[in-house]
C-alpha cells in the first residue's frame, strides 16, 4: 500500500524520471494527442489573449513535451520546464527530432528560474498542479506562475474532473492499450483514497510484452500522490495568488481532454498579500 504521508518533491521527480522513457506508451497515438491538445490549448489562448501569430509560452510542467511540442509546432515560442530532468531532456530530444525550437530545463514550478514578466502565457496541464498536497505549496506555485507572466498574460491549468471524482471515489482507471511493433503495452492505475476524502495515492501499472520467447508480461509499477482539488478550491487559490477572472472550460467546449482553468495576470493590480 502506498504511504499515507504527503509525498516530497523528490518522490514526484523520481516518479517522472522513471516514467520518462515510457510516457508516450500511455497514448494509443501520441502524435495525434500532441496535435489535438495543442489545437485546443491554442484556441483557448487565442480567445483569452486575442489572435496572434505567436506568443511567448512557458509550459511549467512540460513532461516529455505532450503540450509543448504541439504549441511549438503551431508557431508559439515555447519554453518547457519540468521537475523531472529526465522528462525535460526527453522533451528537448523529441523537439529536435521534429525540427522544433523548444528550450527546456529542469525546475520546480514553485521556484521557476525565469525573470519577472517573461511570458505571455503559462501552461500547467495534464493534472500536474495537484501533485502539490498542501495549500501553501499550491499558492506558492500559482504565485510563481503569476510572477513570470506579463501584465495581461494568461494562465491555463488543467486537472482531472475532481468535483465528480471526489464523489465517485474511483478505485481504478480503465486500461489503455498501445499497439506497437513490439506488441501491446497496457497502462492502468489503482487509486487509494486517504481518509480525508481529498487526497489519494496512485499506483501506475504498465504491462509490457515480456522478452522474446516468453508469452508473459513485464510489469512496471510506479507510485505517486495527488490532491483532488475542486474547481472552486483551485479558483480560490488562483485569486489569492493575484490572478484575476479565473474561469473553467469543460472538454465538451474546448476539445481538450480535461477541464481547463483560464486566469489572467491583471494589467495593473497590487501584489497579492
Amino acid at each position: 500500500m502506498p504511504s499515507s504521508t504527503p509525498q516530497p518533491a523528490s518522490g514526484v521527480r523520481d516518479f517522472y524520471d522513471d516514467l520518462a522513457s515510457d510516457y508516450d506508451l500511455m497514448y494509443a497515438d501520441w502524435q495525434a494527442s500532441i496535435d489535438r491538445q495543442a489545437a485546443a490549448l491554442s484556441g483557448l489562448i487565442g480567445t483569452a489573449r486575442g489572435e496572434s501569430a505567436a506568443y511567448d509560452v512557458l509550459d511549467c510542467a512540460c513532461g516529455i513535451g505532450t503540450q509543448a511540442l504541439g504549441l511549438a509546432a503551431l508557431g508559439h515560442r515555447v519554453t518547457g520546464s519540468d521537475l523531472s530532468p529526465a522528462a525535460a531532456a526527453r522533451a528537448a530530444k523529441e523537439a529536435a527530432a521534429r525540427g522544433l525550437d523548444l528550450r527546456t530545463t529542469a525546475a520546480d514550478m514553485a521556484r521557476l528560474p525565469f525573470g519577472d514578466r517573461s511570458f505571455d502565457v503559462v501552461v500547467c496541464a495534464d493534472n500536474s498542479l495537484p501533485h502539490l498536497l498542501t495549500p501553501e505549496a499550491v499558492e506558492a506555485a500559482l504565485g510563481e506562475m503569476r510572477r513570470v507572466l506579463r501584465p495581461g498574460g494568461v494562465l491555463l491549468v488543467s486537472t482531472r474532473p475532481y468535483d465528480r471524482l471526489r464523489s465517485e471515489r474511483p478505485a481504478s482507471t480503465p486500461p489503455q492499450v498501445r499497439e506497437g511493433a513490439g506488441g501491446r503495452v497496457v497502462t492502468f492505475q489503482l487509486w487509494h483514497w486517504r481518509p480525508d476524502g481529498e487526497r489519494y495515492d496512485l499506483e501506475h501499472f504498465q504491462l509490457h510484452p515480456a522478452a522474446q520467447g516468453d508469452d508473459g508480461w513485464d510489469v512496471r509499477t510506479r507510485r505517486t500522490s495527488y490532491w483532488a482539488l475542486t474547481q472552486d478550491r483551485l479558483t480560490g487559490f488562483a485569486r489569492r495568488a493575484g490572478l484575476s477572472e479565473p474561469a473553467w472550460h469543460e472538454p465538451a467546449d474546448t476539445g481538450f481532454f480535461q477541464p481547463v482553468m483560464v486566469a489572467h495576470r491583471p494589467d495593473t493590480a497590487p501584489e497579492p498579500a
